[in-house]
């Protein structure tokens, strides 16, 4: 009874090892944002592209609002459409800074003390186009403050990601045609 108890405490530890290590911010390589401006960063965005990814499956109509907590973190809120579902959804987290405030290099959190990376990693002077990767290769994002992103800084995110070794190809456009 007591090798039952032992290979189930076992068990559980070397699960609970492996999904907190899934959670860790992945992003040694990744170059993010110098000189990054934050209180430039706040307010709407609109996601133009992602990889399909659970939370999101099945949404249109999403965008993320970001705004200062008196902490100093970064109030996070998602919103989307699922068009399977017929309704809205949404999920509130926070974001902290990983180092300097001046490099746009975050980890985010939806789940208490389960962390993502959060790595801007190129973004137009005026803060209305930004390319975002997250803790892996599985996770990308094209923002915009609109919801249309123009040709060119489309090409240019699309080959920076294809650079740094993502498939282009398996990315969601997202469709904005509700309010």
């Amino acid at each position: 009874m007591k090798t039952k108890y032992l290979y189930l405490s076992l068990g559980t530890a070397a699960i609970s090892l492996l999904l907190l290590q899934s959670c860790a911010v992945k992003s040694k390589d990744v170059i993010a944002v110098k000189n990054f401006n934050s209180e430039k960063y706040l307010g709407k965005w609109y996601e133009i592209a992602r990889f399909d990814y659970s939370f999101e499956k099945n949404m249109d109509n999403t965008t993320a609002e970001y705004a200062l907590n008196p902490d100093g973190s970064i109030k996070v809120i998602n919103k989307g459409f699922n068009y399977k579902k017929n309704k809205w959804s949404s999920a509130q987290g926070k974001a902290k800074f990983i180092g300097s405030k001046s490099e746009a290099k975050l980890k985010v959190s939806f789940f208490g003390p389960f962390y993502g990376g959060y790595n801007i990693v190129s973004i137009d002077k005026d803060y209305q186009n930004a390319l975002i990767y997250g803790s892996s290769t599985k996770y990308i994002w094209l923002l915009s403050r609109t919801p249309k992103l123009d040709s060119k800084t489309k090409e240019a995110f699309l080959a920076k990601a294809r650079q740094d070794g993502y498939n282009t190809g398996k990315l969601i456009w997202v469709k904005h045609d509700k309010d």
